[in-house]
């Protein structure tokens, strides 16, 4: 594996869903998130812990960008990021989305919106991932077993 590519990849994805993050988290719902003061933080506390937040998602896409990189099947980049986001779009669903949904003082529409933009943003970052990174050369590809 060449780590300096899985580094590029994992950056540039985390830049892109970072921008992501802003816009659709913090613009788009962040009036939603106002709904439930005893759940969420002010908007001005949230912001003091940003950096948390961006480093936290930076660690994320370095393990995203790896275990995409083990798992390389050889297919078009894009495609297989694609694939790879549905993939992680669906344990987040099914791990964080549910389980938080089922634990939490939540409503059903902020849940269901939380859950579509997070479905979302693994897709865009699969695919950017998968954009990006570009195996080795001469680096063995795995094939399915399907």
């Amino acid at each position: 594996m060449d780590y300096k590519r899985i580094a590029l990849a994992a950056v540039v994805a985390w830049v892109v869903d970072s921008a992501y993050g802003v816009i659709v988290w913090m613009k788009l719902l962040g009036g939603e998130f106002a709904k439930y003061p005893a759940l969420f933080r002010p908007e001005a506390d949230m912001n003091a812990h940003l950096p948390l937040a961006f480093a936290g998602s930076l660690l994320a896409m370095f393990a995203l960008a790896y275990i995409y990189a083990k798992g390389y099947e050889g297919g078009k980049g894009v495609t297989e990021g694609i694939r790879f986001g549905i993939l992680m779009a669906l344990f987040t669903l099914g791990f964080v989305s549910i389980g938080i949904y089922a634990s939490f003082n939540l409503g059903r529409r902020i849940a269901v919106a939380a859950s579509l933009v997070s479905f979302l943003e693994m897709i865009i970052v699969g695919a950017v991932i998968g954009l990006m990174y570009k195996p080795a050369a001469g680096q063995a590809v795995r094939k399915a077993a399907m």
